[in-house]
């Protein structure tokens, strides 16, 4: 990262599109220059049901942060969920070329292009490698080994899989929007960076991050990512639900949502009278602890999928804490409580030290620039916000994903 590079982040959601673009200051921090965001189309559960839809979201919130910064953007970082996602780590020794002068950029650009050469399941595409430490020939764990005098050391690094298929659709999108694909991240590791205090970014923990349609698990130990999925799942099943039972509209029921945003009835201080407005069942009267019921049934079963899923995957017991992040859940009160019941495991909401940065809107497409700026090893992170390019955005995307990762 160098001063002047400008980063563009874009968190592909059900429910929006939210679009961040950073540019590293004078003190080698990350300065927001602009963030808009538009609704999102094409998307139900993660899954791209019209390209075009999708397409048209995705242009109409570039084109209006192109007139708020005045310039034209052509290309950008991308979120991607964790149900596309498959994690297999590797761990690669290499000898040092010259022990004498330390281990150097070249060593361990080498080593990360080993680290990538494994046999890649059919339907898989690799799009990301991450180091996660070096150790030594002394023993000694490191995160950047470079100038180290060691005559050899050995790359611990995850190997990131993407579904080809989604690959294929997301690029031909981009490809229609006029705009390069400069790497695609999943949601859970960009949002590691801005959710985790520093104690937690070195311990075994969960991050569940709560969206319209759908949660994201992320696992991670230490800088170690061990784990992402998806679960079908997020804030407008509550409110989907609230209106289906109460038979008011999904305009109602969202505002009785927020409204009466708690996850356990027990802690219903007053139980008040609501008069339903949009009723289809004439005037009715009913009371706060109703919704609360609706909205406590729903949050409980988000968690006991993620219960089952994380146990499936035999990593439940590991898990020290969980971390709750996302708009579908920040503003349900004592959801971190349900969490604990259902899960047994310490859950809190995650603090949000970006609130005078960005509102929460954009948490997802800020935590992307942030993440993307501290990438070690990267050859180049900037985006291109200055030059047109005919050339072929999938041909295009695999060339940066090897130069950005591997040279």
């Amino acid at each position: 990262m160098a001063i002047g590079d400008v980063i563009v982040g874009i968190d592909i959601g059900a429910s929006k599109i939210s679009l961040v673009v950073g540019e590293v200051n004078n003190f080698n921090q990350i300065e927001v220059i602009c963030n808009t965001s538009k609704k999102s189309n094409g998307i139900q559960k993660s899954k791209i049901v019209d390209e075009n839809a999708l397409g048209e979201s995705i242009s109409e919130t570039i084109t209006e942060a192109e007139k708020e910064l005045d310039m034209k953007i052509n290309s950008a970082y991308i979120t991607i969920p964790g149900k596309y996602i498959t994690i297999v780590q590797n761990s690669i020794t290499k000898e040092t070329r010259d022990k004498y002068s330390g281990i150097s950029s070249r060593d361990v650009s080498n080593a990360i292009m080993q680290a990538k050469d494994i046999e890649i399941p059919d339907g898989k595409q690799l799009i990301d490698v991450i180091t996660n430490n070096f150790i030594l020939d002394n023993g000694k764990i490191i995160k950047d080994p470079v100038g180290s005098l060691s005559t050899s050391f050995t790359l611990n690094a995850q190997i990131i899989l993407a579904d080809k298929e989604y690959l294929k659709t997301i690029s031909n999108i981009f490809k229609k929007v006029d705009i390069d694909v400069d790497g695609i991240i999943p949601i859970t590791l960009a949002e590691r960076e801005v959710a985790f205090d520093e104690i937690e970014k070195k311990d075994y923990v969960m991050l569940l991050d709560v969206g319209a349609e759908n949660t994201d698990i992320g696992v991670f130990d230490g800088n170690k990512f061990i784990y992402t999925n998806s679960i079908p799942i997020g804030g407008q099943n509550i409110t989907n639900d609230i209106a289906i039972v109460l038979n008011i509209s999904v305009e109602e029921a969202e505002k009785l949502k927020r409204q009466y945003g708690l996850a356990l009835k027990s802690y219903i201080d007053n139980d008040n009278e609501i008069v339903l407005n949009t009723s289809k069942d004439g005037e009715k009267i009913i009371r706060s602890s109703n919704v609360v019921e609706i909205i406590e049934a729903r949050v409980e079963q988000l968690f006991e999928l993620v219960n089952r899923d994380i146990s499936n995957q035999g990593i439940k017991q590991k898990i020290n804490n969980v971390v709750l992040t996302g708009q579908g859940i920040s503003n349900i009160s004592k959801s971190d409580i349900v969490g604990k019941i259902t899960l047994n495991i310490p859950v809190k909401m995650a603090n949000n030290k970006i609130a005078n940065i960005v509102s929460p809107t954009y948490n997802t497409s800020y935590a992307l620039v942030k993440y993307i700026a501290a990438r070690p090893f990267a050859k180049t992170v900037s985006s291109s916000v200055d030059a047109n390019s005919d050339e072929n955005i999938f041909k295009r995307f695999m060339e940066k994903v090897r130069d950005f990762f591997y040279s």
